[in-house]
């Protein structure tokens, strides 16, 4: 009975944790389309050429006034992305967050309660990109992988061999998960990034 017993909190916990990375990739393309509506909605607009602009979480989640004072009404995106804490999401034992381009080519992430408050988002790049990883909340406890999502709309995972992130330590922005020496903005799909992680596409 006993060797059964220690058999079952293994079996568990690879079943929490499988739930929870498949609910992260889930959530990863759920963000995905609604960053896709964002856009084509033109709800954001801040350099006024009539190309709209991807958002944050809690802009798209309709929390907060987006970028130019509108709010998204009907928002694109579930509630639980509108609360944020120090501009990220703590959800299914992971944690989500969010980055558009700043003026001078960097990811800057939301602001600390959610949206663009006091973050200077480069508008014209807003047109193009954005960029969101997902890490576990409590590495091989609440998930094993970390995944990456673009506009291009690949979900990318990690196991995490070389460099592990979790909890408050997540993700490098434009370089976790990007081609070492490729052209700027490459994702290393199928590839091994700057830290030695393989990123495959899922």
């Amino acid at each position: 009975m006993a060797g059964a017993a220690g058999l079952i909190v293994p079996n568990v916990l690879s079943a929490n944790l499988n739930r929870n990375e498949s609910a992260a990739i889930a959530a990863l393309k759920n963000i995905s389309s609604g960053q896709s509506q964002m856009q084509a909605s033109g709800l954001i607009d801040e350099n006024g050429n009539g190309a709209g602009e991807y958002g944050f979480f809690a802009e798209m989640a309709g929390a907060v006034p987006s970028r130019g004072g509108r709010v998204c009404s009907p928002p694109v995106l579930s509630p639980r992305f509108g609360r944020l804490d120090g501009g990220r999401v703590h959800t299914g034992g992971y944690v989500f967050q969010m980055f558009l381009r700043g003026p001078d080519g960097t990811w800057v992430a939301e602001a600390a309660n959610g949206g663009a408050a006091s973050v200077a988002v480069d508008a014209s790049r807003a047109e193009l990109e954005w960029l969101c990883y997902a890490w576990p909340e409590s590495r091989d406890w609440s998930g094993k992988r970390a995944f990456l999502m673009t506009q291009g709309g690949d979900v990318l995972a990690s196991n995490l061999s070389a460099r592990a992130y979790g909890g408050e330590v997540g993700p490098e922005p434009g370089v976790a998960g990007f081609r070492v020496g490729g052209s700027e903005g490459a994702i290393a799909a199928n590839e091994i990034d700057a830290f030695g992680n393989m990123w495959v596409v899922v």
